[in-house]
């Protein structure tokens, strides 16, 4: 039971907040462009930046996609993709191997994010400086699913823990209230958000950065075996664009807010500074030698940490479930 509701949650915790709708550059009208809904996992949100920069400026049309941005919470992307009802879905590694262990066809063809993008929040007053430090300690965090379980978990075996060597407490999608008003004293969130949110608030904070001590597969794009094989060009096409997207949102983070208060109802009427600090932060984990590329290793982890989890019962064959076949 654990394995389905991780496979069905982990979308879920994605990203952050705000709301919107999604627009289309004009070349992507033009004749012989393919509509693609994409489910991104979560809200319009200023981290999804290089989607919206990349439609903005027509890379997406000129690889002949319309982009439509599915952002329902109900929409299973990863299950859509593996029974080959949608060609792509925003999603990370462990959903891949999740869904792979169960005999879906997916691969993860595009990696957005380079590193794993969650933290662990706590009070200064209980010196946690370092993984270790969490033994004994109640941990607030949404559920025992989605990408903070993940790296709660991975965090704890970085430091020879396990799981009964803290308690953790299912809070719901709360970490900066329950942190804010003292309920919680260590909560898990995103390393662009809760920590952003919570300075920006002025409440004091020590902040573990899993990605610090453990390379793992985070977000990117997620395809399917019968896609690659069929349409191989709408794939490259595809991580083509949101490459370019992702190039000029690191090289102009100030042009990228931009655009994206054109995607994102409500963001120009946000605070700017702490808005551009989750762009900012974001970005720290997008940066790659090779904008895409899927690193063997986090894979590899990933698929050690996921069978000491116990949520697939083997190792799996890592090289089936991603490819670097198509970035740019």
């Amino acid at each position: 039971m654990l394995k389905k509701i991780v496979l069905l949650m982990l979308g879920l915790a994605l990203s952050l907040s705000a709301c919107g709708n999604s627009g289309f550059a004009n070349d992507a009208r033009a004749i012989g462009t393919r509509r693609v809904k994409l489910p991104m996992g979560y809200i319009p949100n200023i981290q999804f930046a290089p989607f919206y920069v990349a439609v903005e400026k027509g890379y997406f049309a000129k690889e002949g996609i319309e982009l439509e941005f599915d952002y329902s919470f109900e929409t299973d992307g990863v299950s859509l993709v593996g029974a080959g009802e949608l060609p792509f879905a925003v999603a990370s590694g462990e959903q891949v191997l999740l869904a792979r262990s169960q005999g879906l066809p997916v691969v993860y063809t595009f990696a957005w994010y380079q590193q794993f993008p969650i933290s662990i929040i706590s009070a200064p007053d209980l010196k946690i400086t370092k993984p270790a430090d969490l033994r004994g300690q109640t941990i607030g965090l949404p559920g025992l699913f989605g990408a903070a379980y993940i790296g709660l978990e991975a965090l704890l075996f970085s430091a020879g823990l396990k799981p009964a060597d803290v308690t953790m407490e299912a809070i719901g999608f709360t970490q900066v209230e329950a942190f804010a008003t003292g309920q919680k004293n260590v909560v898990v969130g995103y390393t662009g958000n809760e920590p952003i949110i919570l300075n920006s608030q002025g409440h004091p904070l020590n902040e573990l950065r899993v990605a610090d001590y453990v390379e793992l597969t985070a977000n990117g794009i997620v395809s399917s075996e019968m896609t690659i094989k069929d349409d191989p060009d709408l794939v490259r096409g595809l991580a083509r664009a949101l490459a370019h997207g992702i190039e000029d949102t690191i090289a102009n983070s100030e042009e990228a807010y931009t655009i994206s208060t054109k995607y994102i109802e409500g963001l120009a009427a946000m605070d700017k500074k702490v808005q551009m600090q989750v762009l900012t932060t974001s970005i720290e984990f997008w940066r790659a030698k090779q904008v895409g590329f899927s690193d063997p290793n986090s894979w590899q982890n990933m698929n050690e940490l996921l069978v000491k989890m116990e949520l697939i019962k083997e190792p799996l064959e890592v090289n089936k479930a991603f490819t670097n076949e198509f970035i740019p």
